[in-house]
């Protein structure tokens, strides 16, 4: 039999080893909606450039330590005809270096840190002219109410590009965390209490977030969306939400209206109908949102039926509660949400 090699097969576990941890690490590197790396607003590019500066220094700090550690390794390796070293205790002015550098390291840390935390706590110069949210928090999903335009909407915010932005956040029930990591930092969500979050977007897309504080069952699925238009496209969004819902002609979707006025008038708003309650989501518009169910299911008919046959499949815990529809009435109401655009 012949015989192992023992360091080739060292070599071959080591690169066996090397490989894995490549693979794994560059699984992490593709395309992620909700990279906080991707910045789209002032504020998310504030972020940016704070973590760039810690990085940096994080690697200057690597280089040296483990520099120094390989050429101790390298330089006071054991040799045959090495005699011991020598040994002594304490070097005042190499513990006097260790002790200061990582201190100044702290304090060039700190201080853009600090400056970051109040620049973003405090209201724009321009808060002014910023296009005003008000974003209130539900188990599990959101509602965006503008102010100034009179619209309300849900789980899909529009903002202008190259506009400030003001947010005031508040929650209907629970502490929530409203966290669109492309367009900047977090912010909790209180019962009774509003928190504000500003920025700029700075280019058009659409921007994936969700809830980052822990709020019940359904936390993971309390999604949110926000699309930057350019203000032509944003001013067009604004016209249509303002308009109300028109009447169906189609029959189906005629019936589907009535089941919605027996079912669902307790709960949501529709304009234009005497549906008008806000328990749940805004409902006028509905078809020209993105994804439904606080952005977890894509808008289509299927989605629609699939939600409106069992919700709490869907997203355990909601408090969407309905009696059990007939396939008739989810086919007729899933034709009424068609017109909702």
């Amino acid at each position: 039999m012949a015989r192992i090699d023992q360091r080739a097969l060292k070599r071959v576990g080591l690169g066996g080893a090397l490989l894995v941890v490549l693979a794994l690490t560059l699984t992490g590197c593709g395309p992620e909606p909700q990279s906080a790396m991707l910045p789209a607003s002032d504020f998310a590019q504030a972020l940016q450039d704070l973590f760039s500066n810690i990085f940096w220094w994080a690697v200057g700090v690597f280089v040296v330590v483990e520099g120094a550690l390989i050429y101790a390794l390298v330089k006071f390796r054991d040799r045959p005809e090495n005699e011991e070293a020598a040994q002594f205790h304490g070097h005042t002015l190499l513990e006097i270096a260790w002790t200061l550098a990582p201190a100044l390291i702290l304090v060039a840390i700190f201080i853009p840190t600090a400056q970051l935390i109040f620049q973003v706590d405090q209201p724009p110069e321009n808060a002014d002219e910023a296009v005003q949210v008000q974003v209130v928090g539900n188990q599990w999903w959101w509602r965006f109410n503008y102010p100034e335009l009179g619209i309300t909407t849900a789980n899909e915010m529009h903002l202008p590009v190259d506009r400030q932005v003001e947010l005031e956040l508040t929650s209907n029930d629970v502490i929530h965390s409203y966290w669109v990591p492309r367009l900047g930092g977090k912010r909790d969500v209180f019962p009774g209490r509003n928190t504000y979050l500003w920025f700029t977007p700075d280019s058009t897309g659409t921007y994936v977030g969700a809830c980052a504080e822990y709020c019940g069952t359904s936390h993971a699925l309390m999604k949110t969306r926000v699309v930057v238009q350019d203000s032509a496209d944003f001013q067009q969004w604004v016209e249509r939400q303002k308009q109300p819902a028109e009447a169906p002609t189609d029959s189906l979707a005629q019936a589907g209206r009535d089941v919605f006025m027996r079912v669902c008038i307790a709960c949501h708003t529709v304009e234009g109908t005497p549906a008008q309650s806000e328990i749940g989501p805004a409902l006028t518009h509905v078809d020209s949102r993105q994804t439904i169910a606080a952005g977890i299911l894509e808008n289509t008919p299927e989605n629609m039926a699939r939600w409106l046959r069992n919700p709490q499949q869907v997203k355990p815990g909601n408090k969407m509660q309905i009696p059990q529809l007939s396939e008739d009435q989810i086919e007729a109401l899933v034709a009424y949400m068609e017109t909702l655009d």
